[in-house]
């Protein structure tokens, strides 16, 4: 926060005595004022992290072979750190009927050098060393931007109908390895792992992807935007519905928010970077990308930019529908359940070398089509009842602008309004002690006139041969303090 003080400052007349006296009161309220305002701008200068992890997540140690591998437990979240060229084990313990999602984000340290193919890989593998599919979703990379972000990779097992693989229950081991080339930094990467378990339901139902819906692309929403402050990471995602949002992106950062989708509705969602001031071109500024409840990576879509408006727009998804994970499509197995999914909003490193640091406009139009249908009959109580579902809650939660509450307490909303407390308090004590600085000279001035008009010691007021001193002009009760009192800018 930075305070200006404007007006014309004080005029101190009086006795040396009484300068210097209101010299040393003023020095002290300008080195308040000064400790003050450098607390608030020290604030301000703290920028959020790279990546918010979550609150209370557990540290983990990752083993170099799988029969080292730590057990992780399902719903919980875990923090780590993966050293370059580096591989590392985690262990489960599944049943033969239940889901599994394991989703890694490697978050790079700011400043790191990254190149197209530099990301992570996340596998998973049945008691027999048998690899269980998961598409092209098991590796995630920083892409064409070559611009140092939160990545996040997952791997699964599914179990069930139509399975070939991972079938058993036993002892399942999950490897988190890095990958990339050349010329990128071999900088520490940490991490932040999440462990869903999914159970069967409760009959059988269909192996099918559905093979028709509708694929075409809707008008874009229109309206009044409306201001929604993105989060750093997913643990504090900001709540959106449907909707035109206004938010603020500087290069190099990346923003999360969240959108609830139930069973049956379909999501659509632009990205739109606001003209800047610069020169040159970028084939890859903005990216947009989507995941859902588990983390799980469903698409992606991105711009290049020359300083005019872009946009980047996620091609028609499928209506949520638990048979969609049969598709082998990641895009549309992806929209397998009903939940919060996720939207994360990049801007490359390297706008700031072409069009300024930023921020720069960011909007987002949001669109949540269809009814909201049956929810899948699930068995047992492996999961919240919620966790795979839209409830009301999640609907306030979109419609107040929400951010979702799983930061680690570092630097957030409420930090911010304690920074605005701060400075405030600050402000308002510098304002009380120059009331009191000003207090203190008024009442020395009229101590000072009143002793001229007393005679300060000679009949008349003067000294010896002098007349009476004249008597101020004063037109009103208030004139004093019109005269002597603070600058205007109070």
């Amino acid at each position: 926060m930075t305070i200006r003080c404007y007006g014309e400052g004080w005029r101190v007349m009086g006795r040396r005595t009484g300068r210097w006296r209101g010299r040393t009161v003023l020095a002290g309220a300008a080195a308040l004022f000064t400790a003050v305002a450098s607390a608030g701008q020290a604030t301000a200068a703290d920028a959020p992290p790279p990546y918010r992890f979550a609150a209370g997540a557990e540290q983990i140690e990752g083993a170099t072979t799988s029969t080292d591998a730590v057990r992780l437990t399902p719903g919980t979240t875990y923090r780590g750190t993966l050293r370059d060229k580096g591989k590392l084990y985690y262990r489960l313990r599944l049943d033969a009927v239940s889901t599994a999602y394991v989703s890694v984000t490697a978050v790079p340290k700011a400043g790191t050098k990254a190149v197209y193919s530099d990301g992570i890989k996340v596998s998973m593998q049945d008691p027999d060393g048998h690899k269980c599919f998961s598409g092209d979703a098991g590796a995630a990379r920083f892409g064409p931007t070559e611009s140092p972000r939160p990545i996040t990779a997952w791997a699964s097992r599914r179990a069930g109908p139509g399975t070939y693989t991972c079938k058993s229950a036993g002892a399942y081991s999950v490897l988190v390895e890095r990958i990339g080339g050349a010329g990128s930094s071999p900088d520490d990467w940490e991490l932040e792992l999440r462990y869903v378990s999914e159970p069967a339901l409760k009959n059988a139902a269909s192996t099918t992807a559905p093979e028709v819906w509708d694929s075409a692309s809707p008008q874009a929403v229109d309206g009044p935007a409306r201001i929604r402050r993105g989060g750093t990471s997913f643990n504090e995602a900001r709540s959106l519905e449907q909707g035109v949002w206004k938010d603020g992106i500087r290069a190099g950062q990346t923003l999360f928010y969240r959108v609830p989708v139930d069973w049956g509705q379909q999501l659509y969602a632009t990205a739109e970077l606001g003209p800047a001031s610069g020169d040159g071109f970028l084939g890859n500024a903005l990216g947009l990308s989507l995941y859902n409840p588990v983390r799980a990576f469903v698409d992606d879509a991105g711009t290049g930019y020359d300083g005019k408006a872009k946009s980047a727009t996620l091609e028609p998804l499928p209506p949520v529908a638990y048979e969609n994970r049969y598709d082998v499509d990641d895009q549309v197995s992806g929209m397998r359940f009903a939940g919060w999914y996720y939207l994360a909003v990049h801007l490359g490193a390297e706008m700031a070398g072409k069009f300024g640091d930023g921020p720069f406009d960011l909007t987002l139009r949001v669109r949540v089509s269809g009814t909201a249908g049956a929810p899948a009959a699930y068995d047992g109580t492996a999961v919240p009842p919620d966790a795979f579902d839209v409830t009301a809650g999640d609907k306030a939660e979109a419609s107040n602008g929400a951010a979702a509450a799983g930061g680690d307490g570092g630097p957030d909303g409420n930090t911010a309004m304690k920074a605005v407390a701060v400075g405030g308090i600050g402000a308002g004590t510098v304002l009380v002690l120059g009331l009191a600085v000003w207090t203190v000279v008024a009442r020395r001035r009229a101590a000072a006139v009143g002793a001229a008009l007393s005679g300060a010691g000679t009949p008349g007021g003067g000294g010896p041969g002098e007349g009476p001193v004249p008597v101020p002009h004063v037109e009103g009760p208030d004139a004093r303090s019109r005269e002597y009192g603070p600058p205007r800018a109070w």
